[in-house]
């Protein structure tokens, strides 16, 4: 096996000796004793507060960006030849058009993707996650030319090629996953499924991507939030169960959080780990779901975004885009966007790196972290936090991710303590 492996590396990476590093490197500047359990006021310093009146969150950079023109005709006409997009690839040019990659008008070039990934920083010094980039092994995408991005037959976008460049994919996933090897599901993908090179350039808007499930815009978004309240956003590439629910509810009552805010519940339906259940499927889960719970002070939309699994980084990425969809707020859940070894089990991320390292930069931004809740579910009083469940000595019951799936293939009656039932009947029906 460990010689199996050794060739794949150095077929993948052209140099597999540097595949392993510590996350200390991946967040330096973290000291969890210095680090508040609950965020300072500075987080409000990008326009949020007037008077003692929130209003609604400013875009990341000041402004939201729309990519879209008038002349679509025009537009596709220009280019000098067309490309299909890789799922991927649609999900970055729709939000970079609709402005959730607000300040961002295109995809990166060589000094910026350098940037980010190095300093986590674009060129004008905002906070930026993750770098977004055009990959490719095609001979025609040079400086200069102008490429029509497709969807099949649609027509998605335009780029225009400023710069093309043959990372350091090696030096992208050590610092951007703090991992590289390919049992990394974020490393396999820049490895395996990326080409050789990176293309930069300014993105022009024509038509939204057909989906079967609705992403609005970012500018669709905020117009259905209250603009004097603050605004939790809730991350999640999973089906919602019960023990997600009550922790995206209760946020609301957190310390971080002012009186008579609202949850957006906005789950990513793009590409993620081969092992996670498809987008559609999930979409039908949220929508039934919500229909069921008609909670007023929860939203849904539903975010055109293909995971990275790259733990910490990826959690500023998210809170990024979140802000840009009108979010105060962000709950970060234990080992958020975490990922497991493909071959030994064993996690990636330590339970808490997203939160510790949300919470040091989150201010930065204009962003509040918000740690979401420890919640066991107990015989005597439902669900609660697992402290407060030691130390009243109550009877929890526990139901792991895999026994659930069994039972679900087995047919077997799940429990409402766990699941919702509409949840449950889209899972089967989708099986």
């Amino acid at each position: 096996m460990a010689g199996f492996r050794a060739v794949i590396l150095a077929v993948a990476f052209a140099s597999a000796s540097a595949f392993h590093m510590p996350l200390s490197t991946l967040r330096p500047s973290l000291n969890r004793a210095a680090v508040s359990s609950r965020p300072m006021v500075s987080a409000r310093k990008s326009g949020l507060v007037v008077g003692a009146t929130m209003v609604k969150q400013t875009p990341h950079g000041g402004k939201l960006v729309d990519l879209f023109v008038k002349d679509k005709d025009a537009a596709a006409k220009s280019c000098d030849f067309e490309h299909q997009l890789t799922e991927r690839q649609l999900c970055d040019v729709e939000l970079l058009c609709n402005g959730g990659l607000s300040p961002l008008e295109g995809f990166m070039n060589e000094k910026t993707y350098k940037s980010v990934v190095d300093d986590m920083k674009l060129p004008s010094g905002e906070i930026f996650g993750l770098p977004i980039i055009f990959d490719t092994d095609d001979e025609k995408f040079v400086p200069g030319k102008k490429v029509l991005l497709k969807q099949g037959d649609l027509n998605i976008a335009t780029l225009t090629i400023e710069d093309r460049y043959k990372p350091n994919k090696v030096h992208e996933c050590k610092q951007c996953y703090g991992e590289t090897t390919l049992e990394h599901p974020g490393v396999l993908m820049v490895a395996t499924e990326r080409g050789d090179y990176y293309i930069g350039g300014k993105v022009e808007g024509l038509n939204k991507p057909t989906r079967e499930f609705p992403c609005r815009t970012p500018a669709e978004v905020r117009a259905d939030l209250p603009e004097d309240k603050d605004v939790v956003a809730f991350q999640c590439r999973n089906p919602v169960h019960r023990a997600h629910y009550e922790l995206f509810t209760r946020a609301l009552d957190a310390p971080e959080v002012g009186k008579d805010a609202v949850v957006l519940v906005h789950p990513t339906c793009g590409p993620t780990q081969a092992d996670d259940i498809p987008g559609t499927t999930r979409y039908k889960t949220y929508v039934r779901l919500a229909e069921e719970t008609a909670n007023p002070r929860i939203k849904w939309d539903y975010l055109p975004y293909s995971m990275h699994m790259a733990g910490p980084r990826e959690a500023i990425q998210h809170m990024m885009i979140r802000k840009n969809f009108g979010c105060t707020h962000f709950i970060i859940g234990r080992d958020m966007a975490g990922s497991k070894s493909s071959i030994t089990g064993e996690d990636f991320y330590g339970a808490y790196d997203a939160q510790d390292f949300a919470k040091a930069k989150g201010p930065e931004f204009g962003m509040t972290p918000v740690p979401s809740l420890n919640l066991v579910y107990t015989e005597e009083e439902g669900y609660v936090t697992a402290e407060e469940a030691k130390e009243k000595g109550l009877t929890e019951k526990k139901l792991s991710g895999t026994k659930f799936r069994q039972m679900l293939r087995g047919g077997e009656d799940i429990p409402e303590w766990f699941a919702f039932k509409s949840v449950v009947e889209v899972l089967r029906e989708d099986a």
